[in-house]
């Protein structure tokens, strides 16, 4: 209609408070580093409080806040702490980015319990327990945005990967169900699903010229990505231009999914 204003979206995240989990090293620092460049004042979820003080630096020099907090996800009461933490110094939690997650390597028939307990601790237990404590405070306020740092491995099996890909897929579902149970307080609840990423995590693997070359043959894109890359979805899922998206999972795979 003639003379209606036009309210465009806004992809930044400007006064906005974000907590990020693992935010030490690959895809955690650089999804702080997104965020903050976006605008946003961030809250440090570390396993080692002390691991995060170049990043915290880098931080301050981009002009945001930024608050390092010791937060082991195995832990509930770490991480109980850490969020009040965080609320007490900010005065709120308006984003949070589940990024913590492990994947022992080891063909099914090898898998010993011990590996199996720990990645269903970290990625299950400690992104559901994450997301609760975080997830009280939205609904309190009546909104919120909380991205999941799933995987492709949610959505297509990994050769000698079963256990990482089960956890992803659990990902994929608490996802769905955290977003339909908090639709109606305002919150909105995704997942970002990368393929390989170049990170100290997977460079040992991605360093064998036959194990490379299996991963760029099942990438239609052919390259494996970097850390930004998945950094800008989760910055989008998070921003106001994705307010009318919840319950999805938003794969950065290159393709691989649809081949």
């Amino acid at each position: 209609m003639a003379g209606t204003e036009i309210s465009y979206p806004r992809y930044d995240l400007k006064d906005h408070v974000v907590l990020v989990t693992a935010a030490a090293r690959g895809l955690g620092r650089a999804c702080a580093l997104a965020c903050a460049h976006a605008g946003a004042d961030i809250a440090l979820g570390l396993r080692d409080k002390a691991s995060g003080a170049a990043l915290a630096r880098e931080i301050e020099g981009l002009g945001r806040r930024v608050l390092p907090l010791q937060m082991d996800v195995e832990k509930l009461d770490q991480i109980d702490e850490a969020v009040a933490e965080a609320h007490k110094h900010f005065g709120r939690i308006d984003v949070l980015v589940n990024n913590a997650g492990v994947g022992p390597e080891n063909p099914a028939e090898k898998v010993v319990e011990a590996d199996f307990d720990y990645t269903v601790r970290v990625n299950l237990k400690g992104t559901f327990f994450v997301s609760q404590a975080v997830g009280r405070l939205m609904i309190a306020k009546r909104r919120g945005r909380i991205v999941n740092m799933s995987s492709q491995a949610g959505t297509v099996a990994l050769a000698g990967e079963p256990i990482y890909c089960m956890t992803k897929a659990g990902i994929d579902h608490l996802t769905r169900c955290l977003a339909g149970e908090w639709a109606p307080h305002g919150i909105t609840v995704n997942a970002v699903a990368p393929t390989f990423i170049e990170t100290d995590g997977t460079r040992p693997a991605l360093s064998d010229p036959a194990f490379r070359q299996h991963v760029l043959s099942s990438i239609p894109l052919g390259r494996v990505g970097q850390p930004m890359e998945v950094a800008g979805a989760v910055v989008f899922l998070a921003s106001p231009a994705a307010s009318l998206i919840t319950g999805t999972i938003l794969l950065v795979d290159g393709g691989w999914s649809a081949r």
